[in-house]
């Protein structure tokens, strides 16, 4: 097999020196020292019969001098017989038919600038790089490659005659035009996601996942690896299994340096709980990428001309109250609260009942920490163990509501929480206990979206009546 790909690769390379050396003795018949110019990546092609529809190609998109330009690129070369396939299954009948603009993405999809990638080093290897084609919002299109078993792009090229080299860069034949990649076509290509292909096609038949992520877009997928599902107790039903996937996808293409630029936060998920509500996902990237305290990102930014996909090494169930209170560090005084009060006679499991995705649903007013170290502050307390179990049950209770209340569905007047009556005020965005101390709703964390209920953080603690 090796003997074959050297033969095939011997007529290319014969062409090109003895073009080179033609040339170099046009030009210098009174010196025959001087060495042969070796041929840019254009002139290669130009010098090379079965690549005559790419010249034509790069012709027509205005890349000639992109192309022969000085600095190293890698350049994914296809034939005329994948050009003419391509151009079939497109259902154009010439060349000359496909718009300049899109041409010219597709070329550029086929060149990996910056360094000359070697068939060497891709032997044995699988993972991403970057082409020059435009993905959205000003990044750069991957591509993934595949060098366990020959060498093979986006699962659809693979290199039919290998490095061959040029004055700019190092040029790879290949068998198949690679098209712009959809966030499909990098979880069909790449093997660790094959048990993510199962969940999005077999074991959810009912939902047409494939047309939608093939769709417009953008999206950003959090595509968790093979082993990822493995460490799953068991693969739930299609309907969960339905909601599940839909838990990994967030409208829009956020890449990882819009993440950590955010630092952390919570966005929207296509998955839908109470009242059709979006679920919400909670994104931490001051240490790595975190997503609802439960998956890491493994490989960032994945870039198709739909979206982005990160990989992740868990699969993000569907969060419950008690899921976005662990997560969230400013709310771990609440976390401890609820546990607290389990440890008396409490009305209710707390840390069981915001933990169960059958249960409610209801609304949590979420006091961060500062909003706990103060009331413990205006209370003369030390610590929340100064109060009793029973206390911090009755404070925990005006902080219920037994209803899913999203902020657009917040009253101006009586709010009925577990405890007792509260006041809203749904312009201001404002609860007043019984006490007249005012709590502000952090316009920024309302709607946190959880199966079982919706959280809106607050920043004073509310107490029962006091006198």
């Amino acid at each position: 097999m090796k003997t074959l790909k050297i033969m095939k690769k011997l007529p290319l390379l014969l062409a090109v020196v003895l073009l080179s050396f033609s040339c170099s003795n046009d030009d210098d018949n009174n010196n025959p020292m001087v060495e042969p110019q070796e041929l840019n990546i254009v002139e290669t092609a130009q010098a090379t019969a079965d690549l005559s529809i790419l010249v034509d190609a790069v012709v027509q998109a205005g890349l000639v001098d992109a192309l022969t330009a000085t600095g190293n690129k890698t350049v994914l070369a296809p034939t005329n017989a994948a050009f003419t396939t391509y151009l079939a299954d497109k259902g154009f009948n010439s060349l000359s038919e496909v718009p300049n603009d899109v041409l010219t993405q597709i070329l550029l999809n086929h060149v990996i600038a910056g360094s000359n990638i070697t068939s060497s080093e891709l032997a044995g290897t699988a993972g991403y790089t970057s082409t020059l084609a435009d993905g959205p919002n000003s990044t750069k299109m991957s591509i993934y490659y595949n060098g366990t078993s020959g060498v093979i792009f986006n699962g659809v090229a693979s290199v039919a005659i290998p490095d061959v080299e040029t004055s700019n860069g190092i040029v790879h034949v290949i068998d198949a035009v690679i098209d712009l990649p959809s966030i499909v076509t990098f979880a069909t290509a790449d093997p660790n996601f094959s048990t993510l292909v199962s969940a999005l096609t077999e074991l959810t038949p009912s939902t047409d996942f494939v047309s939608v992520l093939q769709g417009e877009g953008p999206f950003t997928v959090l595509a968790p690896v093979n082993d990822a599902f493995a460490e799953l107790p068991a693969i739930p039903g299609e309907d969960d299994l339905t909601q599940i996937l839909l838990n990994h996808v967030v409208g829009g293409a956020i890449s990882s340096t819009d993440l950590v630029g955010l630092g952390s936060g919570y966005a929207n998920t296509l998955a839908t709980g109470p009242g059709d509500n979006y679920l919400s996902l909670y994104f931490d990237a001051t240490d790595g990428v975190s997503f609802n305290g439960a998956a890491n990102v493994a490989v960032a930014d994945v870039v198709a001309i739909n979206g982005i996909i990160h990989a992740i090494d868990g699969v993000i169930t569907l969060p419950t109250i008690a899921t976005f209170a662990t997560a969230n560090p400013a709310l771990s005084i609440l976390v401890d609260a609820l546990a607290y009060a389990d440890t008396g006679t409490p009305t209710v499991p707390y840390i069981e009942t915001v933990s169960d995705a059958t249960a409610g649903p209801f609304t949590v007013f979420a006091p961060t920490n500062d909003a706990f170290v103060d009331v413990l502050g205006e209370l003369n307390l030390t610590a929340l163990t100064d109060l009793t179990t029973d206390q911090v049950d009755t404070v925990l209770l005006y902080h219920i509501v037994g209803a899913n209340v999203q902020s657009s569905g917040l009253p101006n007047g009586t709010v009925a929480a577990l405890g007792g009556n509260l006041t809203a005020d749904n312009t201001a965005f404002t609860l007043t206990d019984p006490n007249d101390r005012v709590s502000n709703i952090v316009t920024s964390l309302v709607d946190i979206q959880g199966i079982n209920g919706v959280v809106h953080v607050i920043d004073k603690v509310i107490l029962f009546p006091l006198n």
